[in-house]
C-alpha cells in the first residue's frame, strides 16, 4: 500500500525583547477529503434481461415435412453492453450425420439409446435442417454463417444499451425423422412433434452470450412474446404453446391457424390427423387440453381419460406449493421421444401404464415452474432444473396418488449414493454436455439435484423450506435465477448463512459422513469421516428406555433451525470429533433418524 503524507512546516519567530515579529508560514493547501457515500435505505438492483418479440408465418407441407418460413424479430437490448454480433440456434441441424449430437452419440460410453447411431444413417430426405436465405437488420442485409447449430450473424450496425432493432429473416426448413425430442413420425405415429423448430435468438446475459451447440443436453432463451400464423393441411389437429385467435382460416386444402403467446420462451407445437381433443377446466385455474391418438388401443385410451382428473390435482398442488400457474390454459400432448417440457404443454408419449402416464405429467407439468418460469439456464445448471422438479413431482405423485411415503425421493437417494460409489461423480457446475457418461450427468442432474432440496429441508426445517420455494417463485418467476439466486432466498427466508452448502453440494465432490465413535456411560463422542460439514440431528436411547432427541448447529451457520429437540454447542467443521455428555447413562446413539441427510454410509450412524 503507498502511503500519502503532507508535511506542513510553519516557522514562528518569537522576539522576547522588543516585541513580536510577523508570522512566517509556508503551508501547502490540503484537500477536503471524499465525501462519504450517500447510504442508501432501498437495495440497488443490478438485474437485466433481453427481451424479443417474435413474429413469424409459417407454411408446413406435410406430404415433404418440409416448411417455409418469415420472422420478423424486434430485439431490446436491455444490457448494459454494446452488441456487435448476435447469435440463433439452429438445433434441427443436429440431426444430419456428422453432427456433434452424431459423433458424440457415437463415441460417449453410455449413448442414450433414442439416438444411437441412428443420425449417421438418416437419408437426405430423413435430415434436419434450417436453412437461413435473407437476413436483415433495420432493413439492412447482414452476413451471415452456419455453423453446426449456431448462426452467426455480423451486425450492420451494434446494437447500443436500451436500443431496440428489428431482425427480418426468410428460412425453410426440413422436420428431421423422430430422434430426440423433435421430428416426424415418431415411434406412435404422432406426425409432427415440433419442438425447437424455428430460428432462435441466443440467450445474453451478464455472462455473455450463452450460444452453446446443440449435442445432446437443453435449452436457455430470451423471454418474449410470440405472433404465429402457421398454414397446415386443414385435416390436421394442432395443439401446443399458445392461445388460438379466432377460427382457422381454411384455403381450399389447408388451414392457417394464428396463435399468440404472451411472456414465454419457447413456443412449440404438435400436429397429427388423428389426434383426439379432450378438455378439463382447473377450478380457479387454466383449461387443460389434452391431445392422444385415436389409434391407440382402448386401454391406453381409458388411462388418458383417467390421467385427466389427475392432472388437475397436479396443477392444483403445484400452484399451491409452488406458486399460482399465470396462464389461462396448458396442454398434455402425445408426441416426442418420452417426455419433454415446453412453454404452456408438455410432449409425452402415450403408450405407457397408467400410473407412468401420470408420472411422466407430473414431472413435465413440474417443468413449468421449474425452468419454465424459474428459467434456470439448463445448460450450466441443469440440476436446478431436473432436481427440483424431480422433487416437487416426486411429493406430488406422492400426494395424488395417495402413497403416504415418509420420503417420497427416497430413490433419488438412492441414485446419488450410487453415483459416489461409482467414482463417476463430477461436480454439478459441470456443464451439462461434459459429462464422461450420460449416467453421471443423469444423477447429478435429477437425483443429487432433488437430495439438494429435500436435505435443504433438513438444514433449516420443513416449514422454511416451503416458504423458500414459494418466495423463490414470486421474486424470480419469468427471470432467470442462478443457484446463487435461490440459495439467498433460503438464507433470508432461514436467518441462516447457506453458502457453504450450496458451495459443498454442488461445486465439489465432497461427501456427507458422520459417525458415531464412542459411548462411554454419560459421554457421547462423534467423528466428521467426511469432508462436507453438516448440523446433525440425534436420538439418544437411555438405558431406561426412555429417549432424548439433540441438535448440533454446525457453527458456519450462524444460527440453528428451529427445533424441539435440545440444543447443544456448534460444532465447528475442522473438528474431526464432538464430544459431550448426557444426564443420564447412554444405551444408543442414532444420527439423523429422518433418514434426510445424505450419509454416504450409513452403517456407523448408529450404535
Amino acid at each position: 500500500m503507498n502511503r500519502f503524507f503532507i508535511g506542513i512546516i510553519c516557522l514562528v519567530i518569537f522576539v522576547s525583547c522588543g516585541g513580536s515579529k510577523d508570522v512566517v508560514t509556508n503551508t501547502p493547501q490540503v484537500p477536503e477529503p471524499p465525501k462519504a457515500p450517500e447510504i442508501r435505505s432501498t437495495p440497488i438492483t443490478t438485474y437485466w434481461q433481453q427481451h424479443v418479440d417474435y413474429k413469424m408465418e409459417i407454411d408446413m407441407d406435410v406430404n415433404t415435412y418440409q416448411y417455409k418460413g418469415k420472422q420478423s424479430l424486434v430485439y431490446t437490448n436491455n444490457s448494459p453492453d454494446v452488441l456487435n454480433k448476435v447469435y440463433y440456434h439452429l438445433y434441427f441441424n443436429a440431426f444430419q450425420p456428422g453432427s456433434e449430437m452424431d459423433v458424440r452419440s457415437r463415441t460417449v460410453e453410455d449413448p442414450d439409446p433414442r439416438v444411437g447411431d441412428r443420425i449417421s444413417k438418416l437419408k437426405p430426405d430423413e435430415i434436419g435442417y434450417i436453412k437461413v436465405h435473407t437476413l436483415k437488420q433495420n432493413g439492412v442485409v447482414l452476413k451471415h454463417e452456419t455453423v453446426g447449430t449456431i448462426l452467426e450473424v455480423d451486425l450492420a450496425e451494434p446494437i447500443q444499451p436500451g436500443e431496440k432493432v428489428t431482425f427480418n429473416m426468410v428460412f425453410d426448413a426440413q422436420v428431421p425423422a423422430q430422434i430426440r425430442r423433435s421430428g416426424r413420425n415418431n415411434n406412435e405415429g404422432v406426425a409432427l412433434s415440433m419442438t425447437q423448430w424455428f430460428p432462435k435468438l441466443a440467450e445474453y446475459d451478464f455472462e455473455g452470450w450463452h450460444a452453446h451447440p446443440y449435442i445432446g443436453r437443453e435449452f436457455h432463451s430470451v423471454w418474449g412474446n410470440f405472433d404465429v400464423k402457421l398454414t397446415i393441411d386443414k385435416n390436421y389437429v394442432i395443439g401446443g404453446t399458445g392461445y388460438l385467435q379466432g377460427e382457422p382460416k381454411i384455403n381450399g386444402n389447408t388451414k392457417t391457424l394464428h396463435y399468440i403467446a404472451p411472456n414465454v420462451h419457447d413456443f412449440t407445437w404438435a400436429a397429427d390427423p388423428d389426434y383426439i381433443h379432450d378438455t378439463l377446466q382447473v377450478p380457479n385455474g387454466p383449461l387443460l387440453n389434452f391431445y392422444y391418438k385415436n389409434t391407440l388401443d382402448s386401454e391406453k385410451k381409458s388411462f388418458w381419460k383417467k390421467l385427466q382428473p389427475k392432472t388437475v390435482e397436479l396443477m392444483q398442488y403445484f400452484s399451491e406449493n409452488i406458486g399460482k400457474y399465470p396462464y389461462d390454459q396448458y396442454s398434455v400432448i402425445q408426441g416426442g421421444d418420452g417426455g419433454m417440457e415446453y412453454a404452456m404443454c408438455t410432449l409425452i408419449t402415450g403408450k405407457r401404464s397408467f400410473g407412468s402416464l401420470v408420472g411422466v405429467t407430473a414431472h413435465e407439468l413440474a417443468h413449468t415452474w421449474f425452468q419454465f418460469l424459474l428459467a434456470t439456464n439448463e445448460a450450466k445448471h441443469e440440476w436446478m432444473d431436473e432436481g427440483f422438479t424431480s422433487y416437487i413431482s416426486d411429493h406430488a405423485m406422492n400426494y395424488v396418488m395417495k402413497s403416504n411415503t415418509s420420503i417420497p425421493n427416497l430413490g433419488a437417494y438412492k441414485g446419488y449414493e450410487y453415483l459416489v460409489k461409482s467414482g463417476k461423480e463430477k461436480p454439478q457446475t459441470t456443464h451439462a454436455d461434459r459429462f464422461e457418461t450420460n449416467l453421471a450427468y443423469g444423477i447429478a442432474a435429477y437425483n443429487k439435484g432433488s437430495v439438494f432440496i429435500s436435505q435443504l429441508g433438513y438444514v433449516i426445517g420443513e416449514e422454511k423450506l416451503k416458504k423458500t420455494l414459494k418466495s423463490y417463485y414470486k421474486n424470480w418467476a419469468f427471470k432467470h435465477p442462478t443457484p446463487n439466486d435461490f440459495i439467498r432466498v433460503a438464507e433470508k427466508i432461514s436467518g441462516l448463512e447457506l453458502d457453504w452448502y450450496l458451495n459443498d453440494w454442488t461445486r465439489t465432490t465432497n461427501t456427507i459422513d458422520y459417525g458415531v465413535k464412542t459411548i462411554e456411560d454419560k459421554t457421547i463422542t462423534l467423528e466428521r469421516i467426511g469432508l462436507m460439514p453438516m448440523p446433525l440431528d440425534l436420538t439418544v436411547t437411555y438405558t431406561d428406555g426412555s429417549l432424548e432427541n439433540f441438535y448440533i448447529p454446525l457453527q458456519m451457520m450462524r444460527g440453528e433451525k428451529s427445533t424441539s429437540a435440545t440444543i447443544i454447542k456448534d460444532w465447528a467443521w475442522a473438528y474431526p470429533t464432538y464430544t459431550f455428555k448426557t444426564n443420564n447413562a447412554v444405551k444408543s446413539v442414532e444420527i439423523d433418524p429422518s433418514g434426510l441427510m445424505a450419509d454416504v454410509d450409513k452403517r456407523n450412524n448408529k450404535m
